[in-house]
């Protein structure tokens, strides 16, 4: 079965992005009802519908134990066995939530997900960040007009023609996206045109 580490994930460095990881998120599992004690489950990473990834985990009382193999840049395969604390705190609403405590050596911060490699950490330990984070200013307003031409039930492209006002959406809501979408379309194609060092 594959294993962690072996791929784009194993080299940790400021340039990686948390999509670029292999994730365990305690929310999906509390929803799942996977957190009792007792429960022994397993989460599988897929691509082109081949397995490439598993990770078997054992419930305990206020913690997990994860078990995986993981090999880095095509070496030897090496079997991790770990535990990772468990945190509550109560909900507005009743409940309480769960939270990893961050199994890294000096750390213990609580968080909702865990990224994978050699070990499973913190985004803050494996000092990654989060997609929209990298980011340029002519790629986020290009992503803004993009939502908002979706919204708008208009072809995608902002090079494309504005369409109409869909069916059943206010003229005031249908303004505002309209004044909305054309200030992140001038964004990003003055942003593009500074790019390219293009003069008008």
């Amino acid at each position: 079965m594959g294993g962690f580490g072996s791929g784009r994930g194993s080299q940790y460095n400021a340039a990686n992005c948390t999509d670029d990881f292999r994730r365990l998120d305690v929310r999906r599992w509390q929803r799942e009802g996977l957190l009792k004690p007792g429960y022994t489950f397993s989460t599988n990473w897929t691509q082109s519908n081949a397995t490439v990834a598993q990770i078997v985990v054992r419930t305990e009382a206020d913690k997990l134990i994860l078990k995986y193999k993981h090999r880095r840049n095509g070496g030897e395969w090496k079997s991790e066995e770990y535990p990772v604390q468990l945190d509550w705190t109560p909900c507005t609403y009743g409940g309480r939530r769960a939270w990893f405590l961050c199994p890294a050596v000096g750390c213990g911060r609580r968080v909702a997900n865990l990224y994978g490699g050699t070990i499973f950490a913190c985004r803050h330990c494996h000092r990654l960040a989060y997609r929209s984070q990298r980011e340029t200013a002519e790629s986020r307003a290009i992503r803004r007009a993009g939502k908002i031409r979706a919204r708008l039930e208009w072809q995608p492209g902002i090079l494309n023609p504005a369409g109409g006002k869909p069916k059943g959406m206010r003229w005031k809501t249908y303004f505002q996206l309209l004044a909305e979408h054309n200030a992140a379309a001038n964004e990003s194609l003055a942003s593009m045109a500074r790019r390219l060092k293009i003069t008008f």
